[in-house]
């Protein structure tokens, strides 16, 4: 090994590369750099050579030319060891590179904004870097390769402690993490573009970025952390900012997700009590404190130790009612500053923030993993086009009864299948949920809602396989339903219904949770 002479800076993440820079001009180093690298080392007054005067080639086409050069990919390439690689350099009266610190356009971080044009994402499409980090990793036992900032005090370090070299184990070890880099960039471009012009490509590339590790995973035995999927939009989940408590676990998160699902579905405040992945209480009314005091009165045992989701920002009275019992996370798109301080005096709590956006949904597949693979399918997403819901008998709900069934319908949408969902004045009065069959589901509602079945009205996520469950709701006082339809024996169904002299809408559409 020899010690290194001659780097190659060229880098979009500029974090510590000023101060890299004057360690390796302290070292003898050479420090050749590139257009924006280049500008904000010499305003540190660190002197550099101009890509240009290595290439004898101006920088070209706004930047999208200038390192794809013989001049320096031959330095790069060049084995060290072969007699015949440096003397042919040298009579075309190139000189080595040995070590290149670049990183990559910030591809994933731009197509994470859902204003995010496709040729704006194509700008971000590195070339040159790339093939600068395979050129110099392929030829690692001569050259260098650095792209990940965190590595700097580290390799100036070793290069202080051995005369400017580096160990072959160094340069093994930032070869593969070259390589890594590359090998997730182009996947997240080929993700991106997949999905804007093939629905399910034969070859599916995932690129993922831990963002987390998380307390635990399901439960305490496992481990667990939380990925951020390249091309996210910055309003999912993931992106969520933790303002106070302890770290999240798996289950934290999942039902953070369910919960704040939940709550962007509805135009007036509202908030989302999650219980295991299943609402246990929503509510929407013109105040936010109401909206929870409703929620939270129709199971409040289920309650106590739920995730809270809401869609305006928390003020003290909800705060308040928030601290009156135990809550496992809190999200909102913003605190006021007394709630927020009102919330952080209790210890356990966890309060997150992120931006709330109705109307955007994740352009990205939903995933289930199963032994061997993955199942894929477009998330359940968007508002559902009820203006050709037909009705039982003709006979249409009240303009008040119509929007308690929209209301049902939204939260059964986000609820465990086999669901069903009882709800009066914008909020739920019981909940069925995630059980084997449609009557034991409507028997759990019933339980829960007590009295308040009467003059509630019902939705269900998928048909009713039989009326049953309808006679049992209805004998509760259930008066309007709301189903997809589609079931063997919904004759004898409606027959229930018209007798009675009831209101069923039909969807045409189900809403499995699985």
């Amino acid at each position: 090994m020899a010690r290194i002479e001659r780097a190659l800076i060229s880098v979009s993440n500029k974090a510590g590369v000023v101060g890299l820079a004057k360690e390796l001009k302290e070292l003898g180093v050479e420090i050749i750099s590139t257009g924006g690298t280049e500008a904000r080392l010499r305003e540190e007054g660190i002197e550099v050579v101009p890509i240009s005067e290595v290439t004898g080639f101006p920088e070209m086409m706004d930047g999208r030319v200038k390192t794809l050069h013989p001049h320096i990919h031959a330095a790069l390439l060049a084995d060290r060891s072969n007699p015949a690689h440096m003397e042919e350099i040298a009579g075309m009266g190139i000189k080595p590179i040995d070590l290149v610190v670049v990183n990559l356009y910030p591809f994933a971080e731009t197509i994470a904004r859902p204003e995010t044009t496709l040729e704006e994402a194509v700008e971000q499409i590195d070339i040159g870097g790339v093939a600068l980090i395979r050129a110099a990793a392929k030829n690692f036992t001569g050259v260098a390769i650095v792209t990940n900032p965190k590595r700097y005090s580290s390799i100036l370090l070793e290069m202080q402690r051995n005369d400017g070299d580096l160990s072959i184990e160094t340069r093994r070890s930032l070869a593969a993490e070259g390589f890594h880099h590359t090998a997730g960039y182009d996947a997240a471009i080929y993700a991106y573009l997949s999905r804007a012009f093939e629905e399910f490509p034969e070859t599916l590339n995932l690129v993922l970025k831990k963002k987390a590790e998380l307390r635990y995973g399901e439960n305490p035995h496992q481990r667990g952390a939380l990925y951020q999927e390249i091309g996210a939009p910055s309003i999912a989940i993931v992106f969520a900012e933790q303002l106070h408590g302890k770290e999240l676990s798996f289950n934290n998160v999942l039902d953070t997700d369910a919960a704040w699902s939940l709550a962007k579905e509805f135009p007036l405040p509202a908030v989302a009590m999650i219980k295991h992945n299943n609402p246990c209480g929503v509510a929407m009314a013109e105040k936010l404190a109401t909206a929870w005091q409703k929620a939270y009165a129709c199971d409040e045992v289920s309650a106590f130790g739920s995730v809270m989701a809401f869609n305006r920002p928390i003020d003290e009275e909800t705060a308040a009612l928030i601290n009156s019992i135990f809550v496992e996370v809190v999200i909102a798109p913003e605190y006021a500053e007394s709630a927020r301080k009102l919330l952080q005096s209790k210890e356990d709590i966890r309060l997150l923030r992120l931006p709330m956006e109705r109307e955007v949904y994740s352009t990205l597949k939903d995933l289930k993993r199963v032994d061997g693979g993955l199942l894929v399918q477009d998330y359940d997403a968007g508002e559902d086009d009820l203006s050709q819901v037909g009705f039982v008998a003709d006979r249409k709900p009240s303009d008040e009864q119509w929007d308690e069934l929209i209301f049902a319908w939204k939260v059964a949408k986000h609820t465990r299948s086999n669901a069903i969902v009882l709800t009066r004045d914008k909020s739920t009065v019981g909940i069925g949920a995630g059980q084997m069959n449609r009557l034991d589901a409507a028997y759990l509602a019933l339980r829960t809602a007590g009295d308040k079945a009467r003059g509630a009205v019902c939705a269900s996520d998928a048909f009713f396989p039989f009326p049953d469950s309808v006679i049992l709701m209805a004998d509760a006082g259930v008066e309007a339903f709301i189903q997809p339809g589609g079931s063997m024996r919904d004759e004898e169904t409606f027959k229930v219904i018209d007798e009675r002299g009831l209101v069923m809408a039909l969807t045409g559409k189900r809403h499995f949770r699985h």
